[in-house]
This record gives C-alpha cells, structure tokens and sequence, in this order.
C-alpha cells in the first residue's frame, strides 16, 4: 500500500507514530510522513534539525516531507499559532510538495491538536483517497477540562470543527474504549469507529538490557522511575508532596526522573527549595533506546496524571511501556489508567492528587519482599501481551486500510 501519514509530530520527536511508520514500511508498504519541524516539548526547533534539515528526511525507509510552522513557544498564543500553521502549510505547502503522488490512505495521528485533520481532508479531495483517523486525544473536552477554552461559543465552534473532521474520514480510532461514546457525539456513523489502543515499541520486550549506573547504583534503596514530559498534566506538584511525606517517614524510596518539558525548571527549583536532593534525581532527556535500560534499573515505575474528565478516559501511552518492560507499576491516575493496571494486577493505584495514597503505596510496594514483587511485573508482562501486542494490533490496522480500499473501489464501481 501507498501510505500518506499526517502528523504534526514526527522523529526525532518521541510519538509512537515513529515505530508505527517503521514498522509499515518492514512489512512492505510505501510511507510518506507530512510533517512539520520538530519542536516538541521545548517549543523551540531542535538544534540539530536546524543545523543539517537535509539528515531529517529519511527515517527507517520513510520518505519525510517537513513544511515550515511555527515553533510551540513557552505561551498560550504561540501554541495556538504553532496548532493553525501547521494545518495552513500542510494544506498549502504539503499539498504542492506531494503533487502528482498517488496514496491508497491517508493516516492521521492525532494526540492534539484537531485541526491536523484538516490538512487530511485537503489531501483526501485531492489524492481521493480514504482517511484513517487516530484519534489519541478528545476535542474539545480536553480543551474544556483544563480551562484552556472556557467560553461556550467556541467551543461550541470547535465542537463542529470535530464534526467537520470526524464526518469526512472513513475510519475513526480510539486510543482507550472510554473515548468511543464521546466520538460518537461528534460523528453521525456510529459504524466507522472502532477501538485501537497504544503499544510498547519492541525494545521494551527485551529480557536481557543492561542498566543504568546512575540509577541501579542505589542498590540499598528502592527505586522508583518516571519516564516522560514533565508538565503541568503530570501533575508534579502531587509527586513532590508524595515524595516530602517519604522524606518525613525517613523512607528508602528514591524516585528517579527521566525526560523534560515545560515544568522541568519548576521541579528542580522545588527539589532544591524543600531538600529532597537525596529523594529525587533529575536524569534529563535521553533518547527512546535507552529507557528500556532505565526501567530495567528501577524496582518500580510511576505514571501520573492530573485530575481531568478527560484525562480519567485515557490509557497514558507509557503505561503500555511500563507493561511491556515487566515491571511493577506505582499510579497516580484516575479512569482508564487505573483499571487497566487493577486488571493487570501489576500495581498499587491512587487517585489522580491523592499524594498521601501514592506516598503510602510507594512505602507498601518498598517492603514487599523480592518475591511478592516479582509476580507484579510478570503479571504487567502477561496483560502487555495479551491487550496490547503490537503485531496483532498493527495487523489489524493493515486489515482496516484493506477494507476500506475495497470500499472505496465498490463506491467507484457504483
């Protein structure tokens, strides 16, 4: 197949979406990426693309075609300028560098914003070619949720923008099965939507990585790990105050941080503030084929999220990682998240905030003898396979894209 992938986010950036296109093309297909310049989470360009654009594009056999937009920036309104320039250059500026290209179909990946379907559109009219649409984060409830748009017109305006999109793809998927009923309010074929959930890249399955000194050094402790942004939805101020408690019980437990984002500088200001450089320990950003050697170097790992009706229907991508690498996970997380690590039995849950729940189940987890810990991470393993295998799941993907050619060619036919 001739896959034309839509997504503002793309390598060297870390989404999913980059071990998905790779994987494509492994199995034979043609995949062309439509992207922008990479720029997340710092909201500035990335230094190296900017030095030598011309090594960013090719990737894992993908051909990747970048148009000019403007950087995320560290404030609202250049967020919005970075969301509104993408969909404008990969209409106008994506549309002219891919003409006379023919695609089977076109995917979108959306973890946010919505208006990366328009550009989707634009080419489906063009190509005529069917639109694929992975839907990773819901519009406008999440705008609504965490008060970035308060007023009822707009978002009553940005309702139908969903709708306009939602409408003109012929297959829509969600990322959790909490996200279909809030799908199908926007979309009047109940029929094209179907459940389809994140995965662990395969270096995550390994059962042999080496460790990370920096972190297994502390072999007298245990040791917690968060991987991932470190933003305002993390909720970071929890995980501090979870972490003071820990400090006051004169606790065991160390919580090793890797990665980076807009609440980075916040964090180490507040560690050096309350004194808890001997509790937690800033690892910084470090590339995808490493994390599998930092979970294996932790005892535990922790995933969080605030308080959020949205955020309470979605299965945080890393959770699948977490699964994936067999290790026992620590949550600070409401809905979807929580039940799929309840389900799994491979951890001890808290509510999205409730810091003093997480800092006790820390504690809890700290003195389960080796093996009441071990079967936790067997068991994440185990529900990692059987929910979320990435084969099965990519092979299902490549079933839809065939259904929906044959579709199309009986819709051409007639």
């Amino acid at each position: 197949m001739r896959i034309l992938v839509v997504t503002q986010y793309f390598w060297p950036e870390n989404f999913r979406i980059n071990d998905l296109c790779a994987e494509l093309v492994l199995r034979g297909h043609d995949v062309t990426i439509l992207t922008g310049k990479p720029n997340y989470p710092d909201g500035v360009v990335f230094g190296a693309y900017k030095n030598k654009p011309s090594e960013f594009c090719q990737y894992q056999g993908c051909e990747v075609i970048r148009v000019p937009m403007i950087a995320r920036g560290e404030n609202a309104i250049h967020l919005i300028l970075n969301y509104l320039s993408f969909a404008l250059t990969a209409s106008l500026n994506g549309a002219f560098k891919l003409r006379k290209r023919k695609y089977d179909i076109i995917f979108v990946y959306e973890p946010s914003p919505i208006t990366v379907g328009l550009p989707a559109i634009y080419l489906k009219i063009l190509k005529k070619a069917p639109v694929v649409f992975w839907v990773l984060d819901l519009w406008p409830e999440t705008l609504e949720a965490v008060g970035v748009v308060k007023s009822p017109k707009v978002l009553m305006i940005i309702g139908k923008l969903v709708s306009f999109i939602y409408n003109r793809c012929d297959l829509i998927l969600g990322q959790s099965k909490s996200f279909i009923n809030s799908i199908e309010n926007y979309c009047d074929d109940k029929e094209k939507i179907r459940y389809f959930p994140s995965w662990a890249e395969d270096l995550f399955l390994s059962e042999s990585v080496p460790t990370i000194n920096d972190v297994a050094i502390f072999e007298d402790n245990f040791k917690v790990l968060f991987a991932g942004n470190i933003g305002e939805s993390q909720d970071f101020p929890a995980i501090v105050k979870a972490v003071e408690i820990l400090k006051t019980k004169k606790s065991n437990v160390k919580l090793f941080i890797v990665g980076d984002g807009r609440a980075f500088s916040w964090l180490k200001s507040q560690i050096k503030e309350k004194n808890l450089e001997n509790y937690i320990y800033l690892l910084g950003r470090h590339p995808l084929e490493m994390m599998a050697s930092f979970y294996a170097s932790a005892d535990a790992l922790l995933v969080s999220l605030k308080e959020n009706k949205v955020f309470a229907m979605t299965i945080p991508g890393k959770v699948q990682s977490y699964m994936a690498a067999g290790k026992p996970i620590l949550s600070m997380v409401d809905g979807e998240g929580n039940r799929v690590i309840e389900e799994a039995k491979c951890g001890y849950t808290s509510k999205s905030g409730d810091y003093e729940s997480l800092a006790n189940s820390m504690m809890r987890m700290s003195r389960l003898a080796q093996e009441n810990l071990e079967p936790l991470g067997i068991n994440a393993k185990e529900y990692s396979l059987k929910e979320f295998d990435r084969d099965k799941l990519i092979s299902q993907l490549e079933v839809w894209f065939l259904d929906i050619m044959e579709n199309k060619k009986k819709e051409l036919i007639v």
